[in-house]
């Protein structure tokens, strides 16, 4: 590793010699309306009071038209006024454009009391659930970074998804985890290396009850700066039920002490007229000591029918679920106080073992790609955007051998959870934790101080 961070150190020398041009750091955008939210124990805090998410997720057009809605002041000037009506606090969106500037419509948002929480994938930019290897690599480091650079900026940013549903109900897909795993180390690394507010990062998983609690599990252990800082998933098992028919008494029990916060990234199951009672069951003392909310899917009626506003140009027509969820959100507001939730946060206190459910080594996590060191002095700069050629095949990824995941040899086993998957709606996109990105980062800088010094 010593080898590593002098090539390193020595390609950071050769960059100082040819002054590039880097990205610059822009102060912190203080949306006024908003303080950050920041993760204490297994919970959100905003100006020391606890938050709940009561969200949405927003993705007009779908992911077949893969349009960022809050790079255009149309489309997000056209919808805030609904979320403010609707009473919704979050809203989370899928594809964001990173080539473009989003002050306006985050203001926007700010000014109407509302939070993003922010995929940093899109179809173009992700991880390959089919053949995760090559698509981890420096091109789509990039672009994730530039999102975060982004989107760290803003206050009402709440939290950065570093992947959704890219470990599914195929066994194989759980091989996936550890590149996910290294995602979120590389967030948060290159947040602190560029001196970012930082942002909650974690995974939003699909609902699949054989890999779901390993999945929480995984995301959970090992050491600090590849651990999750919190876990979402998407369920839609509460169809026309109750907080016991739909099984989420065991979901709470089950997560009771798991050490983070949990909240649900989609939920709504569309079998019947809904009535959203999940949101009951969500400000209500038997899920507030263990959740933090959740985000219903989904706002603007699509082919998958869960919408609850028809869109038209620039014309929204309420529909019969709207007044439900609103009722709803009304009828059912967030406690008060901390509600049960706990003052300490920790990790898992075993990463899940490897077996024919969950494949996913527990001792290892790839390497970051080495042409992706020199983003966390330079930054990322300009992001491809939503349309640029995309990165699942453009190589340089960390070899097999390498590993950085820091997840200690587990003492117990994950075991199997029993049942089928409930995943329906969404958008798929498809030794000690190694601390070398921040200790070269650290590196780059002095080397940098000494060559602005030799100029």
């Amino acid at each position: 590793m010593k080898s590593f961070a002098a090539i390193s150190a020595l390609t950071v020398l050769t960059v100082v010699t040819a002054k590039p041009t880097v990205t610059e750091r822009e102060a912190p955008i203080k949306a006024r309306s908003v303080p950050a939210v920041e993760v204490s124990g297994n919970a959100f805090y905003a100006n020391g009071a606890r938050f709940f998410i009561r969200g949405i997720d927003y993705q007009p057009g779908g992911s077949s038209e893969n349009v960022d809605p809050l790079a255009d002041t149309t489309i997000c000037g056209r919808d805030i006024p609904k979320f403010k009506d609707l009473g919704v606090n979050t809203i989370r969106v899928y594809s964001v454009d990173n080539s473009k500037d989003h002050k306006e419509c985050m203001q926007m948002l700010a000014d109407a009391g509302i939070y993003l929480v922010a995929d940093v994938n899109n179809p173009k930019y992700s991880i390959n659930r089919a053949d995760p290897h090559p698509s981890y690599n420096a091109v789509y480091l990039q672009s994730v970074f530039a999102t975060v650079e982004e989107f760290a900026k803003y206050d009402n940013t709440l939290a950065f998804f570093s992947g959704n549903e890219v470990i599914h109900d195929e066994a194989n897909t759980t091989l996936t985890a550890p590149y996910v795993k290294a995602v979120t180390r590389d967030i948060k690394n290159y947040m602190a290396s560029r001196g970012l507010r930082h942002v909650p990062v974690g995974y939003s998983a699909a609902d699949v009850a054989d890999n779901r609690m390993q999945s929480a599990q995984y995301f959970n252990c090992g050491s600090d700066d590849a651990r999750s800082d919190f876990f979402a998933f998407n369920d839609y098992s509460w169809c026309s039920s109750n907080f016991k028919e739909s099984g989420w008494d065991v979901k709470v029990k089950n997560f009771t002490d798991y050490g983070i916060p949990i909240f649900l990234s989609e939920y709504g199951c569309n079998t019947n007229v809904r009535d959203f009672g999940e949101i009951q069951a969500l400000m209500s003392s038997e899920m507030t000591s263990v959740y933090s909310g959740g985000m219903m899917y989904e706002y603007s009626m699509e082919a998958n029918k869960y919408g609850i506003v028809q869109i038209d140009g620039n014309n929204v027509e309420e529909l019969k679920e709207y007044g439900n969820f609103k009722n709803a959100l009304s009828k059912y507001p967030a406690p008060t106080g901390d509600a049960g939730a706990a003052k300490t946060s920790h990790a898992a206190a075993s990463c899940p073992t490897s077996d024919s459910v969950w494949m996913a080594d527990p001792t290892k996590i790839p390497t970051m790609p080495e042409a992706a060191e020199k983003y966390m002095t330079a930054g990322a700069g300009e992001g491809p955007g939503l349309k640029g050629d995309g990165s699942q095949t453009a190589g340089d990824s960390a070899s097999d051998g390498d590993t950085t995941g820091g997840v200690p040899s587990p003492t117990s086993s994950g075991g199997k959870s029993t049942g089928s998957s409930n995943a329906a709606a969404g958008m798929t996109f498809g030794g000690p934790i190694e601390k070398a990105p921040l200790a070269i980062a650290g590196l780059a800088a002095m080397f940098t101080m000494f060559g602005a010094f030799l100029l």
